[in-house]
């Protein structure tokens, strides 16, 4: 019996060592990723800026006066995060049929600002409702403010690790895809705005700043 217990022991204390290095590579691996990203994160940023300053000035100014407006209310009025909890909700509701999607898809989708694209567009299909475009552009910097805003605070909540490598991964990531949503998006209600083009410019302009910095390390 004494030696069963021993060979339980140890199976343990390997199991918990076995543990911890998994745990350190995923971090490891996690932290190397986010840090890949960052060119792309500024690229598409950058891209992204450049096409809404070319937009005419009330469809700008309202899509920035709607992220300025939610940032005030949540600094200096209310935290909306019933809302923002609502519309994980209601995304976890529509990939339930996919386990893997429902923890990761309400911190990756915007759903209030998607849901918003297709209630323009659809209703431009039917109406001639280009007068209010720029009403929906503050709510779009509104919804988009909201996601970023809280996305980022739960997820540093959950980010355990001393490094915060999950959190540089993750929110990394949700910046990425959500500017690449926003893009999607106003290309299919706007003109003048071309996600082909955002596209294209975001990877050549990081595969720039890759060459750049490997040219600085290794050449």
């Amino acid at each position: 019996m004494e030696k069963r217990a021993f060979v339980g022991k140890e199976e343990i204390i390997l199991s918990s060592r076995f543990q911890k290095i998994f745990d350190v590579l995923s971090i490891t691996l996690r932290l190397i990723l986010g840090v890949f990203l960052f060119p792309f994160v500024y690229s598409a940023t950058r891209v992204f800026l450049s096409k809404i300053f070319m937009l005419d000035n009330s469809l700008k100014i309202g899509f920035f006066s709607g992220m300025a407006f939610f940032l005030i209310i949540y600094l200096f009025v209310w935290e909306p995060t019933i809302i923002y909890k609502k519309g994980q909700r209601f995304v976890q509701v529509i990939f339930g049929f996919f386990s893997p999607l429902v923890k990761v898809a309400p911190y990756l989708l915007p759903i209030y600002t998607i849901i918003l694209f297709l209630s323009y567009f659809l209703l431009s299909l039917i109406f001639r409702i280009e007068h209010v475009l720029d009403v929906f552009m503050f709510l779009f910097g509104v919804s988009i403010a909201l996601h970023f805003v809280f996305s980022a605070k739960f997820l540093k909540s959950k980010s355990s690790d001393y490094l915060k490598a999950n959190y540089i991964f993750s929110f990394s990531l949700i910046w990425l895809l959500n500017i690449f949503i926003l893009s999607f998006g106003f290309n299919l209600i706007l003109n003048n705005f071309s996600f082909v083009d955002f596209f294209n410019q975001t990877i050549d302009l990081g595969c720039n700043i890759f060459n750049a910095i490997f040219k600085q390390l290794f050449l």
